[in-house]
């Protein structure tokens, strides 16, 4: 519509930032929002567009993860303390997008460092997840103000990071679409690192059309998105191979969680993908290095010792104390998890025996409320269980997305994992573009969250 100018830039960020003054203080999805810049973009967006000179996300209003430097825009990285300026210059990907004539609207909430999956953040409050609308649950994290950005309406693409499942489980919490890419297939630079060792950018979508047109606009492989959706949209075979691990993963997840997913597996199965079986112990091995090896506390920990002096101190004790025992870069702990971690990534290959890519949950629990996780122990009980299905992943260098497919007992959105070997986003994107052709969108699923559909809130 931008391109054939049925509508302008202009009009589609006003509708945006009107969705924020009146969802914003129900939501909590941002730490900070520019709407002057916001709309001083949108008209150099239209400009642009109207000489055909903007990229593929030309106008389109996108929500930036407080982790990633934006000219003009403090950050925070979910911390107490505004970061140096250092930290407020274009990351790289944020520059991709400003290049093309994208329109930022603001820095959305992150868990402190996102070094947390819950979604919590007791600095500047926690955003709401919209799927109930009695009482405040989590939203998943790190990436948690990002995935409440788009169902707000204020962003059509939220920018989160991946470390151990940061962009993959709030959009499987809320009911979006998350794109974890390979490892290294898209520069951090700019990005407040948790783990250069496991550190991901992306983003979050409404479905996973958008994810692969956004992947298509920005991947340097491409530049394209029309032409990464035709080349997905063939790619696909009219029968995928899937397997379901046999793993730890799954005997764990939450019954009404599961029998959601062997629905739908049995959907797909119906539209010709065959299933097999195979092997999952990898899985469970990578789960606990990635829990017990220490490899992003000690990076993170590092980090501020080396570049953030004195922010160790005044962290949350939910991330303070769990950082204060992550061991040192030149520990015996940490030069064998690394080690550990690249002879684990050296089997990866032999999940994929006979299959084109895995499934598995994206969470196997259902989001508590907020109030349940004041005490610490609870809290990492939590952190553990929704770590749990997406660490693994990250642990063996794979990529991975997760789309909508249902609601679980308590009617909170269930997630389908795929997973696919590293650097096979593109078969990854297809598989899951045909996943939503066969399964439909998130609309159709799931719905509206209740908190959106009722007119009092």
């Amino acid at each position: 519509m931008l391109r054939r100018r049925d509508i302008s830039s202009a009009e589609l960020v006003k509708e945006a930032l009107l969705r924020h003054d009146d969802l914003g203080p129900d939501l909590r999805a941002y730490k900070h929002v520019d709407m002057d810049a916001a709309l001083r973009a949108a008209s150099l967006a239209d400009d642009l567009l109207a000489s055909d000179s903007g990229g593929p996300l030309c106008g389109v209003p996108v929500s930036v993860k407080d982790l990633y430097g934006v000219e003009g825009m403090p950050t925070f990285a979910g911390t107490a303390r505004r970061l140096p300026t250092a930290w407020e210059t274009d990351a790289w990907l944020v520059a991709q997008l400003r290049r093309q004539g994208a329109v930022f609207v603001g820095k959305t909430h992150t868990v402190e460092l996102a070094y947390g999956a819950v979604g919590m953040n007791p600095h500047w409050g926690t955003p709401r997840n919209p799927w109930d609308a009695g009482q405040a649950r989590i939203p998943g994290g790190s990436s948690c103000g990002a995935a409440i950005s788009l169902w707000e309406g204020s962003a059509l693409v939220a920018l989160g990071s991946d470390t151990g499942g940061s962009i993959r489980i709030p959009a499987s919490m809320t009911g979006t679409v998350g794109h974890k890419p390979t490892h290294d297939r898209w520069s951090v630079a700019g990005v407040v690192p948790l783990s250069t060792t496991l550190d991901s950018v992306g983003a979050l979508t409404r479905t996973v059309e958008d994810s692969a047109y956004f992947f298509g606009a920005i991947d340097p492989a491409w530049g394209d998105g029309d032409a990464l959706l035709r080349h997905v949209s063939a790619l696909a075979p009219a029968a995928l191979r899937f397997a379901v691990p046999k793993c730890d993963i799954w005997t764990d997840c939450q019954t009404d969680i599961a029998d959601v997913l062997e629905r739908v597996l049995d959907d797909l199965e119906a539209q010709g993908w065959n299933r097999v079986a195979v092997d999952g112990s990898l899985l469970d091995e990578a789960q606990r290095l990635y829990m017990a090896g220490g490899i992003a506390g000690a990076e993170c920990r590092a980090f501020l010792e080396r570049d953030l002096p004195g922010w160790l101190e005044i962290l949350d004790p939910i991330v303070g104390s769990r950082l204060a025992d992550a061991p040192e870069l030149d520990s015996e702990q940490y030069a064998k998890s690394i080690t550990e971690r690249a002879q684990l990534m050296g089997r990866a290959q032999g999940l994929f025996q006979g299959a084109d890519l895995l499934v598995l949950p994206t969470a196997i629990i259902t989001p508590p409320p907020v109030s349940d996780l004041q005490d610490l122990d609870r809290y990492v009980e939590t952190n553990t269980a929704a770590l749990r299905p997406t660490c693994p992943v990250s642990m063996l260098g794979l990529c991975a997305i997760t789309l909508p497919v249902g609601l679980d007992r308590a009617d909170m959105p269930v997630g389908l994992q795929l997973v696919a070997r590293a650097g096979d986003d593109e078969l990854l994107l297809a598989a899951a573009l045909a996943s939503e052709r066969a399964l439909g969108t998130a609309q159709d699923r799931l719905g509206r969250p209740p908190l959106l559909a009722n007119p009092d809130s």
